[in-house]
């Protein structure tokens, strides 16, 4: 990953192809495209390629996630259950509907933990919503056998994860709906854009007019459709899209490629003394994305980091503990309720809630994890000359 590594004349073909017909709108001016038809054509292909059977694209993955919980019925005062460990993204999307978000631990998978997700449960629960991070899944049996039991919607957010699947099925098409993002530094990139996949048909015909200001889609002149309810413009573009139809092209090479890189690398990192990988609840199914690893304690972990960064190989080595993005244990402006418009009563209790609630098996897990990005354009070579210093550096920084 990132698919941007690999962008070369297949792109810019179809983009032009986009540019030649000056029609960069997914809706309308059906004469003047002269048949092209980026957006759908993508559509047809994610259908194809993930073995879902509705795909709607949106204008990011953010976008996705919000246009999926709508299509749901998730709204106001609605709990949502969400991993500690995420992208920001993922409450801001379960914030924008009037929902709360419910955060809760993780497991060494680095998901959802169901444990911790049967004891959050409430009367107000409608949603779990795991988060399948660094190209890896949750534990997508137990989170199911949970929703069936208690009558819940299971919405994957997917964004991390392309390629990725559960025992034999594509994940982001497991649950009610799931979501992949296509921003510019994920596995498929359409350089902004996102994507509901849905094998509910009803699910699919509300993201459908949802993301165009509630446009029902079923006359032959958009300016004379429907509105059979509210929505708003989560539209993706013709260009976005094209790049997207480049991309997907190219998936199984990138997943063969990340497969190979990881596998080297992880040669060399399990020499190190102490070590550990994350848990994969199907490990045929990881798309290899990341190589997520632990040493035996924080401050094992805290030495490891500061040597990588005095040899200069810190890069794409990520520590989650301290990054402001991905973990609760930075988000002050989600804990302190720091919105510029005004949040509902029940959503402002739930967040300042947070200042107190304590994720200690969360804060052991992160703690001692660093994520190593998979590179594309690595050699074979050059994976090996990285394993070896990187075993180098940090067993001499542990010993």
């Amino acid at each position: 990953m990132p698919g941007f590594e690999f962008f070369g004349e297949e792109e810019r073909k179809e983009v032009n192809d986009v540019l030649e017909t000056g029609i960069l709108m997914r809706y309308g001016f059906d004469g003047p495209r002269k048949g092209i038809w980026k957006s759908k054509e993508l559509e047809q292909a994610i259908c194809s390629k993930f073995g879902s059977e509705y795909a709607q694209l949106t204008s990011s993955g953010t976008a996705a996630l919000t246009t999926a919980m709508a299509a749901l019925g998730i709204g106001a005062g609605d709990e949502v259950i969400m991993p500690a460990f995420t992208f920001v993204a993922s409450f801001e999307a379960v914030l924008s509907m009037g929902a709360v978000p419910v955060l809760v631990d993780i497991d060494s998978s680095l998901t959802l933990a169901p444990d911790a997700v049967k004891a959050a449960i409430t009367s107000k629960t409608k949603c779990v919503m795991p988060v399948h991070m660094c190209g890896s899944m949750a534990d997508l049996d137990a989170l199911k056998a949970i929703c069936a039991e208690h009558k819940l919607i299971l919405l994957e957010d997917a964004c991390q994860s392309i390629g990725g699947t559960y025992k034999g099925k594509a994940l982001g098409t497991i649950g009610d709906a799931g979501t992949f993002s296509f921003d510019f530094v994920k596995t498929i990139t359409c350089g902004e854009g996102g994507v509901v996949m849905t094998n509910n048909k009803e699910v699919y015909i509300k993201a459908d007019a949802f993301t165009d200001h509630g446009h029902d889609h079923l006359g032959v002149d958009r300016g004379a459709d429907l509105h059979p309810f509210l929505g708003y413009n989560f539209r993706i573009s013709e260009l976005h899209a094209a790049v997207g139809v480049a991309q997907i092209k190219k998936l199984d090479t990138f997943l063969a490629l990340q497969k190979r890189n990881n596998h080297i690398l992880k040669s060399y990192m399990e020499q190190v003394p102490g070590i550990s990988f994350r848990t994969v609840p199907d490990p045929s199914g990881d798309s290899y994305s990341f190589l997520s690893w632990f040493l035996p304690s924080q401050e094992a972990t805290e030495k490891a980091i500061e040597a990588m960064k005095t040899a200069g190989i810190l890069a794409g080595n990520f520590y989650w503990f301290a990054n402001n993005w991905h973990y609760i244990r930075k988000w002050d402006h989600l804990k302190t309720a720091k919105s510029l418009y005004a949040l509902s009563d029940v959503q402002q209790k739930a967040l300042t809630t947070l200042q107190t609630n304590t994720f200690a098996k969360s804060d052991a897990i992160m703690s001692r994890c660093i994520s190593t990005a998979i590179s594309l354009t690595w050699t074979e070579e050059q994976v090996h000359e990285k394993g070896a210093k990187c075993l180098a550096v940090i067993k001499e920084a542990l010993s």
